[in-house]
């Protein structure tokens, strides 16, 4: 049975709005699977005490998920600007080495708004999805590749946002492991398939768990130990598993 959504080619006679919906398409699985995750958010962002609408505001100007949890964990935590700056810098940073690797792709008559509007649509789905699924990559495609994503990330916040301000206290408590689950579920199934991960992954667990029980070392903030953690991982995996001998 053909169903024209999810046909490759899309008929429609300025072929520059084919691009638009193509990308529609293809962002449309995305968007379904940013709801839960940006749900998630939402709940724990309200039960922290932001309102549904700051929530939501996050979301819409952030668009991305480990950023943003984080992030929002050092501002419910009291952490500094600095803290969550370079933190949030740090955990973004592979969006800058996305947007290095599509500009090559680009179609060359972007203008700069376009491609910072660009820039700001890319995340880890986003980008697997552009570059593998084009030569070219113009300005209405990745539009519309966005579009859904976004709207998707930012609904699902909101939604989250309201549901918790109707749960009772004591359940809203409960959703804190919320977060805890959703980064097993990210974080064990690649750890399964890859010595070099899980090794990388308990490099981080080890140092982060030495700056918050050791004596000195943790008088750091939350903040700080996070970066320091992320950092020394990222060396450690670079050093002895470069990417040509990762498995």
């Amino acid at each position: 049975m053909h169903i024209p959504f999810l046909s490759r080619r899309i008929a429609t006679a300025d072929p520059r709005r084919q691009d638009f919906f193509l990308g529609l398409r293809d962002g449309f699985p995305i968007a379904l699977g940013y709801v839960p995750v940006s749900f998630a958010f939402g709940l724990l962002a309200v039960r922290g005490g932001l309102p549904p609408w700051i929530a939501t505001l996050i979301s819409l100007t952030n668009l991305t998920s480990a950023g943003q949890f984080a992030g929002t964990n050092l501002i419910l935590a009291g952490a500094s600007l600095l803290e969550i700056t370079f933190t949030t810098f740090l955990i973004n940073l592979r969006y800058l080495l996305m947007s290095l690797s599509l500009g090559q792709k680009l179609a060359p008559d972007l203008t700069l708004g376009q491609r910072c509007l660009m820039a700001f649509g890319i995340t880890d789905e986003t980008f697997a999805v552009a570059s593998v699924e084009r030569s070219e990559i113009t300005f209405l495609y990745m539009l519309g590749l966005i579009v859904g994503p976004y709207l998707g990330w930012g609904t699902g916040t909101l939604l989250g946002g309201i549901v918790c301000t109707f749960l009772p206290a004591s359940l809203q408590k409960a959703l804190g492991i919320t977060l805890y689950a959703m980064f097993i579920a990210i974080v064990v199934p690649p750890a399964k398939k890859s010595r070099t991960i899980s090794i990388i992954i308990a490099v981080a667990v080890g140092v982060s768990s030495a700056l918050t029980w050791l004596p000195g070392l943790r008088l750091l903030s939350e903040g700080w130990r996070i970066t320091i953690a992320t950092v020394v991982a990222c060396l450690f995996g670079a050093t002895f598993f470069p990417r040509k001998e990762v498995k």
